[in-house]
């Protein structure tokens, strides 16, 4: 069988997905308003799951999150593999960027280390 169809259709797919979660350049055939929309929602689900896989990242986002995401999200080639992952890295942005949590909070399980 011929792999030049299958490497053409894996391209195409490939330019589609970075439209999608990498701000590329919408494919031909495609309508721009309709990808720009999914992306954001792919965003917005994204960002949900890491709030609540990480609710210390979204607590010290605060009022920001949905901006503060968004920008952690366009920095990316492509979001890293998995939720825990990106999380974990939207955490660590958030450090590097000296959001700490709001004054008084704390961490759900800090409680178990008092024990």
């Amino acid at each position: 069988m011929n792999e030049e169809p299958r490497r053409r259709l894996a391209e195409r797919q490939g330019r589609v997905v970075a439209a999608l979660v990498a701000g590329g350049e919408v494919p031909e055939g495609f309508d721009a308003e309709r990808m720009r929309v999914q992306a954001r929602s792919l965003v917005a689900k994204r960002r949900s799951v890491v709030a609540r896989l990480r609710p210390d990242a979204a607590a010290a986002a605060g009022d920001d999150l949905a901006a503060l995401f968004a920008a952690y999200a366009a920095e990316r080639a492509e979001p890293p593999s998995g939720y825990r992952a990106d999380a974990d890295d939207f955490a660590a942005w958030l450090r590097r960027r000296a959001r700490t949590r709001p004054a008084g909070s704390r961490l759900w399980w800090s409680r178990l280390l008092r024990r």
